[in-house]
């Protein structure tokens, strides 16, 4: 093989090796866009599920003797850097219940929503004097994600035909914070 063919291999191993990379930048751009437009679904999810949440609300816990008059969908409180998020916050003269909705709720889940509770009235204060109630809401509740909400003291909201329902039996105490 001469000098000239093997300049001329070497370029074409080159070019090759060019194509492949564009191919993958293009490839690279192609998934970030496809994680934009699936964050983007996942976001309209939530938001219908907390839409099928809202409004059963003060019904819910009203049948359960916790008289709640207002209700704040996607309530947020800011203090020293830190945010608290809280899907759905309804509020009474006597108690305060904080909702975390998810389309398919897990143990995690469940977890990162005592956090939250725990550290509800260091963000809302003007609450100090309310028994704050926790519960969970999900479309999709694995029995053992159900039963273990129901062991932390937390009311579990789930679907009931077309609107939702609390699953916690009749003998269910909530845990306050």
């Amino acid at each position: 093989m001469t000098k000239a063919e093997m300049e001329l291999g070497f370029q074409k191993i080159w070019d090759l090796f060019a194509a492949t990379d564009r191919e993958f930048k293009e490839l690279k751009q192609l998934f970030v866009r496809t994680d934009e437009k699936i964050n983007a679904l996942d976001g309209k999810w939530g938001r219908f599920v907390e839409g099928l949440v809202v409004p059963g609300v003060k019904r819910l816990f009203g049948e359960r003797g916790i008289a709640l008059e207002k209700v704040y969908p996607r309530a947020e409180a800011h203090k020293k850097g830190e945010t608290i998020e809280i899907d759905v916050l309804a509020v009474g003269d006597e108690h305060v219940v904080m909702v975390e909705v998810k389309s398919t709720l897990s143990v995690d889940d469940v977890k990162e929503h005592l956090q939250e509770l725990d550290r509800f009235k260091t963000f809302f204060p003007e609450y100090a004097d309310r028994k704050v109630l926790g519960a969970v809401a999900g479309i999709v509740i694995e029995h053992n994600v159900s039963r273990y909400a129901y062991q932390q003291g937390l009311f579990v909201i789930g679907q009931s035909g077309d609107a939702v329902c609390l699953l916690n039996d009749k003998k269910f105490r909530p845990k306050e914070w």
